[in-house]
């Protein structure tokens, strides 16, 4: 199978490039680097034991997505690359329209021209309307709250009104929760720019010595322990949730959306005592003033993607943990580690 990734080289989209190369498949990846690196390109092609063709380029270069795609002439596209920090997009909304969805517009106006119907999409849990009470099925109401999760759901929409256009398109739209951890060789992981924006990787950087303690933003909500509670998937899970929803969109018409989780919260406390056992040290930590925006309690029902998909997550917050302290001791600076 010919695969087009685009965003490739980031947190997501490395793990499951190696799981395609295992896989057989044969891949290009379109990506600007951004919030990523070619050096995990390279890690990529050594885990999955195979090559791959990588292309630098902007979604938001139609010209450029078509030049790649001709050459590609791929069976399926999965599309991660898009600008993710909630914070950021309340700072530059417009950045966040222009990169997300003037940039899925020129992939799919790319596909159509090369005439690449199946499409698997990366999607956010953070399309839900946070007055739903959890755990939240696909059919749950829709109503983001932030630039970034806005971006998401506008997309999911012009990707299903695209499907319904015609009649030979298959189009997967995988909401994520929160994913976390890291590949077991703790060769990739998750490398953000500048000050991390999500909680494992900065519990991580506080662990490493490079960040002084962690904030915690409110801790008085309504859960076990006063802390947000979410719903913690690690990274290898989701890398092959999209392998099934991939072999699914190949052989369906239509689209259809999957929750991707594991069905179970983890508070802000309970995931930073799990980092202190997988790091063996304590980690220092203060509570501060609830952040605009979040919700108390953010959990999926994923019985639709088990149901459909075949698939559920395996591993375990602790085998988050300890895959995510493996890669940040093994890289510290990240991917500025290179050799």
């Amino acid at each position: 199978m010919r695969v087009f990734v685009t965003g490739g080289a980031g947190f997501i989209g490395s793990h499951t490039l190696v799981q395609l190369l295992r896989d057989n498949a044969q891949v290009t990846v379109f990506d600007n680097y951004t919030n990523s690196s070619p050096e995990a390109l390279k890690r990529v092609r050594r885990l999955g034991q195979s090559d791959l063709t990588a292309v630098e380029g902007d979604i938001c270069d139609t010209g450029a997505l078509k030049t790649a795609l001709e050459e590609a002439r791929p069976d399926a596209v999965i599309h991660f690359a898009g600008l993710k920090a909630v914070g950021e997009s309340a700072e530059k909304p417009l950045a966040y329209y222009q990169n997300n969805i003037t940039g899925s517009l020129a992939l799919l106006e790319a596909m159509d021209s090369v005439g690449c119907r199946r499409i698997v999409f990366s999607s956010s849990a953070t399309v839900y309307d946070p007055h739903e009470q959890p755990p939240f099925t696909e059919e749950h109401r829709l109503g983001a709250i932030n630039p970034y999760g806005r971006t998401k759901q506008f997309v999911e929409d012009i990707i299903r009104d695209w499907a319904a256009a015609n009649t030979e398109t298959s189009a997967a739209i995988l909401r994520y929760f929160n994913p976390v951890g890291a590949h077991a060789s703790g060769d990739i992981g998750e490398d953000p720019v500048g000050i991390p924006n999500n909680l494992v990787p900065y519990i991580s950087r506080v662990a490493g010595g490079s960040l002084a303690q962690l904030q915690v933003f409110g801790g008085d909500y309504d859960t076990r322990d006063g802390t947000g509670e979410r719903d913690y998937i690690h990274v290898e899970d989701l890398a092959s949730a999209h392998l099934a929803a991939l072999k699914h969109a190949m052989k369906t018409t239509g689209s259809e959306t999957f929750n991707i989780g594991t069905g179970q919260g983890t508070t802000v406390l309970e995931m930073l005592k799990a980092f202190e056992k997988a790091a063996g040290r304590s980690i220092p930590y203060r509570i501060t003033d609830r952040r605009p925006g979040d919700v108390a309690k953010s959990v999926a029902d994923v019985s639709k993607a088990t149901r459909v998909l075949g698939w559920q997550a395996q591993y375990t917050v602790d085998d988050m943990c300890s895959s995510a302290w493996n890669w940040q001791s093994r890289n510290p600076n990240g991917y500025d580690n290179a050799e």
